[in-house]
């Protein structure tokens, strides 16, 4: 997107949910490009502190030296009084919220690849669904009021190819469906009130996980996590965004939509025109 057509965010309020390392940090670096004020969210406040590299602080900070305001909550998105208390800090400090996006998303430890459902443990879909499903839900309850409150707002939610295919293994597909299913249904209750509900297909995103080889996608046709931040953007700064409410977007799609590249100049290219074979890694771990 050139400088031009950038929307005009700065200023704006924004929330991503597990924005420690991932899809969900690349989303929050691209709104601090806008001059947002993001809260980002996840369970790794401190560097060095988790499982894997990225941390809320650091992704805070580089928000804030492009130009934006990060800040950074530790919110446990299994548990309802921590996500509670997050959006009650936003309604404080603002009272407004002009960007919800729903990305935080657990992988549990196991054999997530090549096993028949019936022998992986049913635990995967608990572990799913209560973060990467349910913590939409609860997310998108309580951060309800906020968006009513605001002009134009946006619920953005992170999915993935699998909602669609066979991707990964059954739980996985299954609760992606479901924040498809998730977007369309909440777009009803709030169209009346002028706020967009959109679910989201990156592609193969090179996540931390997916460069360091933890999981088997080829990276040959694939996107910074900082193109689904680009999407997201222009779909906050779109006035007509309310053509998309209750839709599933491509990221890729929306790139040439919206005239904007990735992050090294390329054009992506999306996996639904190219057959949509590959797997999708779309959610960010905390």
């Amino acid at each position: 997107m050139n400088e031009a057509s950038q929307p005009a965010l700065a200023g704006k309020i924004a929330v991503v949910t597990g924005a420690s390392r991932g899809v969900g940090k690349g989303v929050a670096l691209a709104l601090g490009d806008h001059g947002m004020t993001v809260y980002v969210t996840g369970r790794t406040l401190e560097p060095g502190k988790g499982a894997h590299p990225g941390s809320l602080r650091e992704t805070a900070d580089e928000i804030t030296k492009r130009g934006g305001r990060g800040v950074p909550v530790r919110c446990d998105h299994a548990d309802d009084a921590d996500v509670a208390k997050l959006f009650s800090e936003v309604e404080e400090a603002h009272g407004r919220l002009d960007v919800l996006v729903n990305n935080v998303f657990a992988i549990p430890d196991g054999p997530l690849f090549g096993t028949p459902f019936w022998k992986q443990p049913i635990g995967f879909w608990d572990t799913m669904h209560t973060v990467g499903l349910r913590s939409h839900y609860v997310a998108s309850v309580n951060a309800a009021p906020l968006l009513l409150a605001t002009p134009d707002s946006l619920v953005a939610n992170v999915s993935s190819f699998g909602g669609r295919s066979y991707q990964v293994n059954v739980a996985y597909g299954v609760g992606k469906a479901g924040v498809d299913r998730l977007a369309r249904d909440m777009a009803k209750d709030l169209r009346p009130h002028s706020v967009c509900s959109v679910s989201l297909y990156p592609g193969i995103v090179r996540t931390e996980r997916v460069l360091a080889g933890e999981l088997p996608f080829d990276t040959k046709v694939s996107e910074s996590p900082e193109l689904t931040g680009r999407a997201v953007a222009a779909l906050a700064g779109d006035p007509d965004r309310m053509r998309h409410t209750g839709k599933v977007l491509i990221v890729a799609e929306l790139a040439a939509l919206y005239g904007f590249t990735d992050v090294d100049g390329g054009v992506p290219v999306s996996l639904a025109r190219a057959g949509g074979k590959s797997g999708s890694e779309s959610g960010a771990s905390t």
